[in-house]
């Protein structure tokens, strides 16, 4: 089954990052000099995926504006011979082909991909959450990609974090078929301490079979009184085979401030134009520090 179709959940209200946005989308705060939804959409598109669906709420058009058209701001490049700008601004406008739906209450995650199905189908499709970044020679996305055309099965992506982390993620339990790839036996959401020996933390990546819609219509509210998607996840797994993927990359919390701190400089040092200068920057901040 030929994956077409990605769902980009961007409906929250990213209240860990006021008043910074009050008005302004968290997904449109720039690393660099591009907003994280613009890193979440071009990893999606390296992945070979086609169509996006963004679930939004009120106050988020800015994103959709981001990637859409502008004939008033390409006139003035051209009239005023920024062609580099021009070509940037092109090269947005033209990624990918956008859907928006809308998510009109805040019932978590779950929700927001449920209320995808009419425009998703029958098919299987990918979730990328809009500010969970990673940075990897081969796209995230493309990697558990390859993952469900072995297993034709879903796939969750999950990193190893500390035993003192596991209670801010959802959990995974099961054993390792492959190389970084687990069949999973149990999903837990925000484990309480000592009832997980598991480390394996789903993060924002997925690929999902469709049946995950029937799964989603049957869970009810669970942490923190919203449909979670992990719960739906393990209703899933207990009808079909469900799989964990250990990517390989670096993954930064945009939705954080200090993991967006971290996103920030490790991107700024791979910049290309930028790179050189904030590498040596940095060496004359850690100096004067030791100093």
């Amino acid at each position: 089954m030929k994956i077409k179709k990605a769902v980009v959940p961007v409906a929250g209200l990213g209240t860990r990052f006021l008043p910074a946005t009050k008005a302004i989308p968290k997904e449109m705060l720039t690393i660099v000099d591009r907003p994280t939804i613009q890193y979440i959409v071009e990893e999606i598109v390296a992945s070979g995926i086609k169509e996006i669906v963004l679930v939004t709420a009120s106050g988020k058009s800015a994103i959709e504006n981001h990637f859409d058209y502008s004939f008033e701001l390409e006139t003035f490049l051209g009239q005023k011979g920024k062609w580099d700008l021009l070509r940037e601004v092109r090269h947005i406008s033209s990624l990918i082909e956008v859907v928006s739906v809308r998510q009109k209450e805040p019932l978590g995650l779950g929700h927001a991909v449920k209320v995808t199905e009419s425009v998703v189908g029958n098919e299987p499709f990918v979730v990328v959450l809009g500010d969970d970044m990673v940075d990897a020679e081969v796209p995230c996305v493309f990697q558990m990609l390859r993952v469900f055309e072995k297993f034709q099965e879903s796939v969750v992506a999950v990193q190893k974090v500390s035993p003192e982390e596991t209670h801010n993620y959802g959990i995974v339990e099961g054993e390792e078929v492959a190389d970084r790839v687990y069949k999973v036996s149990r999903l837990i959401e925000k484990p309480a301490p000592g009832t997980t020996r598991s480390n394996l933390a789903i993060i924002g990546r997925y690929v999902l079979r469709p049946e995950i819609y029937g799964c989603l219509a049957r869970t009810l509210p669970g942490v923190g009184g919203e449909i979670q998607l992990t719960d739906a996840l393990d209703s899933l797994r207990r009808e079909r085979e469900l799989y964990a993927y250990a990517f390989v990359g670096k993954r930064y919390d945009a939705g954080d401030k200090f993991g967006y701190l971290q996103a920030t400089v490790n991107f700024a040092l791979e910049h290309p134009e930028l790179g050189g200068r904030f590498k040596e920057y940095l060496k004359r901040l850690v100096s004067e520090f030791k100093d």
